[in-house]
């Protein structure tokens, strides 16, 4: 037995290699090939910063958002404009942006990302409403 199992092993490496180059690989590249996880929208994302009405929906309401969740202790002065905003696609966004947080301790300025998703797709009449939007998450800010 022990004079074959060297052999055994170079023949199950040999066998592994021609499944996954005949069978698995063709079977990848035909689902890649597919529109199975393609997703019909008018939004279509850019490397690039964009903004667009929806860009500035977004960075409102991640506003709103911050300001929510730092409560009544801290005060807090956003920037006029985001300083970049770029659409995923599908109506998904990040934000990127500063603001002037003031304590009781002390006042700092903050950059800040926020990834924002409008959950109505191509039907923007909600797109005002809060309630129509969720944070995926933000970056940047201790505390929330």
């Amino acid at each position: 037995m022990k004079k074959f199992s060297l052999l055994y092993l170079i023949v199950g490496i040999v066998v592994l290699f021609l499944i996954t180059q005949k069978i698995i690989l063709p079977l990848v590249y035909e689902v890649i090939k597919s529109d199975a996880f393609m997703v019909d929208s008018n939004d279509q994302g850019s490397q690039f910063p964009i903004s667009n009405s929806m860009t500035d929906l977004a960075f409102m309401h991640c506003n709103n958002y911050i300001k929510s969740e730092l409560g009544t202790d801290v005060s807090v002065t956003f920037s006029e404009k985001p300083l970049h905003a770029w659409s995923l696609g599908n109506y998904q966004y990040v934000v990127n942006a500063e603001l002037n947080m003031t304590s009781s301790a002390n006042t700092s300025t903050k950059k800040y990302a926020c990834r924002i998703t409008y959950d109505n797709g191509d039907d923007l009449a909600g797109s005002l409403d809060f309630d129509n939007w969720s944070i995926i998450g933000i970056d940047g800010i201790d505390g929330i």
